[in-house]
């Protein structure tokens, strides 16, 4: 069994964060408020999962710490500049082999021919898609192209990735492949992740923390410290068992809304 994610306890310490969110507000033009008054830090190495309603603010607040919108009030840092981002779609440009898509990031950093060449099949082989860097995107399976848009994040050589829904549109067993995949990169580089899904289960396997924004305006209500062992199986009873408590806390705040 592949383990798929280390004890909390063995996160690093929470000393200067990697990100930094403080009394964050937005709202688009005269529309109502998205997020309000949200705060948190991302230490460096940590995984952290955001939960919460469909429209709550979560792809919102990766946004933002993207740098792609700017905050109505409040702040936000974080560490090297510019985080790397990758969405549900792998957004590879189907002209370039996969090899040229991970270069293409490299190339807008600023390395060299041969720089790039050695770094694009380093981080390929990171993926463990090294012998796939002559294929281009329509000659994938849509899990390789996420491993492949992986890389291309990891070639921004930013300490904090910011992830929003990577694996929804995949079948369970490829999803259930590719956690294994990331929490394996996750560990071999030391980035910072913050991991947006729908999945409660999924961000019970991944996460060591889990924040959940209420339903519109966005704040963070609740926080979960994961201290559960790897290897994390998405059917064990530690898992299941947090995941239900999640899950309930999850509908009773979708149904305060709705009432």
């Amino acid at each position: 069994m592949v383990e798929v994610i280390p004890r909390p306890d063995a996160a690093p310490a929470r000393t200067e964060p990697a990100a930094r969110v403080e009394h964050l507000v937005k709202r688009f033009g005269t529309g109502p408020v998205v997020l309000d008054g949200v705060s948190l830090d991302l230490a460096p190495g940590e995984f952290v999962c955001l939960i919460g309603a469909s429209g709550c603010g979560k792809s919102t607040l990766l946004s933002l710490l993207a740098g792609l919108e700017k905050p109505t009030s409040g702040t936000i840092s974080v560490a090297g500049g510019r985080p790397a981002l990758m969405f549900q779609e792998s957004a590879l440009l189907p002209w370039l082999t996969a090899a040229g898509n991970v270069e293409l990031a490299l190339r807008l950093a600023g390395s060299g021919r041969a720089e790039r060449r050695a770094e694009a099949r380093r981080l390929l082989a990171l993926v463990r898609l090294e012998d796939a860097a002559g294929a281009r995107p329509h000659e994938l399976s849509g899990g390789m192209r996420q491993r492949v848009a992986l890389a291309r994040a990891l070639a921004q050589r930013s300490p904090v990735l910011l992830m929003d829904e990577p694996f929804a549109a995949l079948d369970a067993i490829t999803r259930d492949l590719l956690h294994e995949e990331l929490a394996r990169v996750w560990r071999e580089t030391g980035v910072s992740i913050v991991f947006v899904t729908h999945n409660v289960r999924e961000a019970v396997k991944l996460g060591q923390r889990i924040l959940l924004l209420s339903s519109r305006p966005g704040r963070v209500i609740e926080t979960w410290d994961v201290d559960i062992p790897g290897p994390r199986v998405l059917e064990s009873p530690p898992v299941a068992a947090l995941s239900a408590e999640i899950t309930d806390r999850l509908r009773r705040e979708i149904g305060r809304h709705a009432a």
